[in-house]
């Protein structure tokens, strides 16, 4: 099967989608970005890979008598103890490393006891951790970092402390090795590891009361389907560090107006708010683009400005949002620049605002400079596409709602649940003409 890819490279997050000849998405994949931009490009791709193959299994395996009800359960089984295969092949790989940093000469008089310390921390990860992969478990993050990072931290206090070992050497250990872990290729065997989840999933039984053998067939044979990476089409903040030819890149304003043209034809204005970014884009029936403005010099307002809020406020980012709902008022925010927020967001609290007013009125800050950049590149025409990692923020869209309405009157205003792979869909497309022509 033909299969074209595109990634888009984003200051945060790396995301990529495949596409099929008739232009039909058949897998999605996002990771961290890195400071090694082709292992986040790699990985990216590997994980819409794995989301084609599981694509390919609900078209195999849909049309099976009696796994109707029980299709999307079997399929979650499958996925969950695939990643958990992955989760468990990297902590290996992340114990290797930390025993071989551990060998370091300045070490040499503590080795062993390094070594026991580092035994029983990853004893005590696998049997927790492996629980995050069991059924209705939810997790705060797929990416390997996020879930052993906090765990090891604190199993490896206990550890130091009923051991007489310096905490900060375990510490250093697992800083040094995880971006050892996290820059090297992912994988390749994706289709064993598919077979051994599958394998597991049988002998347990998880996800469906078939026959064994009415599963393994059809599942075997989308196995067997070979996905042909015909084109590949790069773009995003990090383009230029993509591994692809030049004819093969896309500018990041050019694939976000024609992806949001896919996901909503009717779409005449865009607006992404990434991580590194404002774009206001507007485009024409054909989801070409015909005008276009950025915000300049810095990242105020974007992505990273709210990751560093929620680090001055010791907050995870998909907190900051909620917390603006709350909010009895709107603070006025006078600055949205990244380096003077600390200082104001800690005036404000001094001044005894609440949190979640100071919030509000941040949110709305930043969707007042958007709104800026929109209007100078045409303003907004109904139908509205708003794009991004921050479109997921439900505080922004209320703003952006309300600011719409009180500048353009009635909009229809999309927000796609998939949108943060807007940039990489329209690359997919750019692949998929490329190659078709």
């Amino acid at each position: 099967m033909k299969c074209y890819v595109g990634i888009d490279l984003g200051s945060t997050t790396t995301k990529a989608v495949v596409m099929d000849g008739q232009g039909e998405v058949l897998g999605r994949g996002i990771t961290n970005s890195r400071s090694n931009y082709d292992t986040a490009s790699r990985v990216s791709k590997m994980e819409a890979f794995v989301s084609t193959r599981l694509t390919l299994f609900r078209r195999s395996l849909q049309d099976i008598p009696g796994l109707e009800e029980g299709l999307n359960e079997l399929l979650a089984a499958l996925e969950r103890n695939f990643r958990l295969e992955l989760f468990l092949e990297q902590l290996q790989d992340l114990e290797q490393t930390c025993l071989q940093n551990g060998r370091d000469l300045r070490f040499a008089s503590r080795r062993k006891e390094i070594a026991t310390a580092l035994g029983a921390i990853f004893e005590t990860l696998r049997e927790k951790l492996a629980g995050l992969f069991a059924p209705d478990v939810e997790r705060k993050s797929d990416f390997f970092r996020d879930l052993a990072g906090s765990e090891y931290m604190q199993v490896a206090e206990r550890v130091a402390k009923d051991g007489g070992i310096d905490y900060e050497i375990l510490l250093n250990l697992y800083d040094k090795s995880i971006i050892e872990v996290e820059n090297r290729p992912p994988s390749e065997d994706l289709d064993g590891k598919f077979m051994q989840a599958l394998d597991r999933v049988l002998r347990e039984g998880q996800g469906s009361g078939v026959a064994n053998e009415a599963i393994q067939q059809p599942v075997r044979g989308a196995l067997g389907v070979e996905l042909d990476e015909a084109y590949v089409v790069g773009t995003g903040y990090g383009r230029v560090r993509l591994p692809f030819p030049k004819e093969h890149i896309r500018s990041e304003i050019l694939c976000h107006g024609l992806g949001a043209h896919l996901m909503y034809p009717a779409t005449r204005t865009v607006l992404d708010i990434g991580g590194q970014d404002t774009k206001g884009i507007q485009v024409d029936a054909d989801g070409i683009v015909v005008n276009f403005q950025m915000n300049d010099r810095c990242a105020a307002g974007c992505g990273r400005y709210l990751g560093y809020i929620a680090d001055e406020m010791n907050l995870g980012l998909h907190e900051l949002g909620p917390m603006a709902m709350k909010a009895s008022k709107t603070v006025r925010i006078n600055s949205t620049c990244t380096v003077f927020a600390g200082a104001e967001l800690r005036d404000r609290l001094a001044l005894g605002e609440k949190r979640e007013d100071i919030m509000a009125g941040l949110h709305r800050a930043i969707i007042l400079r958007a709104m800026s950049i929109i209007s100078r590149s045409g303003g907004v025409s109904d139908q509205f596409t708003f794009t991004g990692g921050v479109a997921k923020n439900e505080a922004a869209v209320r703003e952006l709602k309300k600011l719409v309405k009180e500048n353009y009157g009635e909009v229809t205003i999309n927000i796609n649940p998939e949108s943060i792979y807007t940039g990489a869909l329209g690359a997919a497309e750019f692949a998929r003409r490329a190659g078709e022509a």
